[in-house]
């Protein structure tokens, strides 16, 4: 390599997670908006049961503070049980469930007390795609690996996440997020939120233009 050119981060290295710190919390102790885009290219890493799964952030969505109206802590719903991990510090994971059914992973964002998190929507798979599959799948009836990550409910069940990782610091094993190689600007699309009811013209879902694993 020649003298004095900075070296690109590979897959191979992000995978190494042993040679990469995890983002730490001055990077979610911003905007929200700022940390939706900059999540991008990012490396989410799980070892949830002692097996090893990661995969490339393609797609975000933010929820910026209790003026969203399409938060889970909007002012019109305040501090509750189920939403008391987006009070807490940035870079904690908060982790809920939708339908009843599927798990879906957030980090939170700004300030203590001021409720803002990063829903992260779909992922790149990396790294022990076979255990994904195995997650997604348990009957045996495998679909396209396109669909093992594309969207939020399907990344948790690929990566085991759960609601026992609610309030997780994602600085720490079992469930980190590590730095990756930035996307261009030139690659990025934004526009509105999926699934909601309130705001739904806020541009404020990020995702890599072309990735066959965003989720629409």
């Amino acid at each position: 390599m020649e003298r004095g050119r900075k070296r690109t981060r590979s897959a191979a290295d992000v995978r190494a997670a042993g040679r990469v710190r995890p983002l730490d919390r001055r990077f979610y102790a911003r905007d929200t908006a700022v940390v939706a885009r900059e999540l991008l290219g990012a490396v989410l890493v799980s070892t949830v049961g002692g097996q090893r799964t990661a995969g490339r952030i393609v797609e975000t969505e933010a929820y910026i503070g209790p003026h969203d109206p399409a938060s889970h802590a909007a002012e019109r719903i305040g501090r509750t049980q189920r939403n008391t991990s987006m009070f807490a510090v940035a870079g904690t994971a908060y982790v809920y469930r939708i339908y009843g059914v599927h798990w879906c992973l957030n980090t939170v964002t700004a300030d203590v007390d001021f409720p803002a998190a990063v829903l992260v929507r779909a992922l790149e798979p990396l790294h022990g795609i076979e255990i994904m599959r195995l997650r997604r799948w348990p009957d045996g009836a495998y679909g396209p690996d396109r669909q093992l990550t594309n969207g939020p409910g399907k990344l948790a069940a690929a990566l085991a996440i759960t609601g026992a990782l609610d309030g997780h610091d994602l600085r720490k094993s079992p469930l980190r997020i590590l730095p990756g190689e930035r996307v261009a600007d030139a690659r990025v699309r934004t526009g509105p939120r999926i699934g909601i009811t309130r705001a739904t013209d806020w541009p404020l879902r990020f995702c890599v233009t072309d990735c066959p694993w965003v989720s629409r």
